[in-house]
């Protein structure tokens, strides 16, 4: 938990606010899981704060939350493509990936449970970038990869604008 409210905090994920009028509210919650090895021996608690979007309201809370998925015939055709090649496949996970899309809207939530500031009791966050279980989320994290990946020289893909690719001498990179 502590290292999710690091996180939060050295991302800048919200601003401690005073409380807006005729503004929605969306609380928070912990998610908790444990992580496994193959012999299904718990090795690691982990916990993640997530806001509950199912109460977030359309149009007031957010306008788009439509974001890309991976076709899967694309993701087909480049197993083949690096198989005929024979390059090498590497696969990684972002972390805190959510934490990095910064939000168009005006998002307010609670505080934590357990977590409540004791010196401002009465305040409550302004989300500047988006949070686990917001409607938004998807697509500011994409937008956000984008903008990202084309700066450093990528091109989305013409058919799955999921993938990008970069190709450097002899090299190429997909990801």
């Amino acid at each position: 938990m502590q290292d999710e409210l690091y996180q939060f905090k050295r991302l800048d994920v919200g601003e401690l606010v005073d409380r807006p009028l005729y503004k929605n509210f969306i609380n928070m919650k912990w998610l908790w899981k444990n992580k496994r090895d193959e012999e299904n021996n718990v090795i690691c608690n982990k916990a993640r704060l997530v806001a509950k979007g199912y109460s977030q309201v359309e149009v007031i809370d957010f306008e788009e939350s439509f974001a890309l998925l991976a076709w899967l015939e694309a993701v087909w055709i480049f197993m083949a493509y690096v198989t005929h090649k024979s390059f090498h496949v590497y696969q990684m996970d972002v972390k805190i990936d959510f934490l990095n899309g910064p939000l168009k809207e005006e998002v307010y939530v609670n505080n934590p449970d357990g977590f409540v500031d004791p010196h401002h009791p009465d305040k409550f966050y302004r989300l500047k970038k988006a949070l686990y279980g917001l409607k938004q989320a998807p697509q500011a994290c994409y937008d956000e990869l984008s903008k990202f990946l084309v700066s450093k020289g990528f091109s989305k893909g013409s058919i799955d604008q999921t993938m990008f690719i970069i190709k450097r001498g002899d090299g190429i990179l997909l990801v």
